[in-house]
């Protein structure tokens, strides 16, 4: 069974619009691919989420081949940046949405460290270009906050909103 959209997810704007900071990013996204659900699914429990990484107020994207990945870790590299999650639930009784910000700093990194973990291939279709659920997680000094926000989904945010 498959699911039915009233909005086409692929339709969904995730740029970033003039003047939005990283956290009303992720919610306006998150949002967005929620009520796309939504609205297919009157009534049902519908969770979205969306993660974006931003150091120095400015949002890091995905990176689009292997020249971005390298720029995007090299910017990272012994420095410390945040990593937001909004986590979205729709039910009949309304919607209720979280933002959940995590630090990470991450270790120095040489070129020769950056070109090995690029290589890997990890750093496409995650935000800042890393994942420390795997090799990426070598790459990590310290985490303040959520480390599962860092993974994706923080969960026990989200099983709060689901729980209420």
């Amino acid at each position: 069974m498959g699911l039915e959209f009233s909005v086409d997810p692929a339709d969904i704007d995730e740029s970033v619009l003039p003047g939005e900071d990283a956290v009303a990013y992720v919610l306006r996204v998150a949002r967005a691919k929620c009520a796309a659900v939504a609205a297919g699914h009157p009534g049902d429990v519908v969770l979205a989420a969306d993660t974006t990484v931003a150091v120095d107020a400015t949002i890091v994207g995905k990176p689009g081949d292997h020249a971005e990945a390298v720029a995007m870790i090299t910017r990272l590299a012994g420095r410390t940046h945040q990593v937001h999650t909004a986590v979205v639930v729709s039910t009949a009784g309304g919607v209720r949405d979280v933002v959940v910000t995590t630090d990470v700093t991450f270790v120095p990194l040489t070129a020769v460290d950056i070109e090995w973990y690029v290589g890997l291939g990890e750093s496409f279709d995650k935000a800042g270009g890393y994942g420390i659920q795997s090799a990426g997680g070598a790459l990590v000094a310290r985490i303040e906050g959520s480390p599962t926000n860092v993974i994706g989904l923080p969960l026990p945010e989200t099983l709060a909103l689901l729980a209420d």
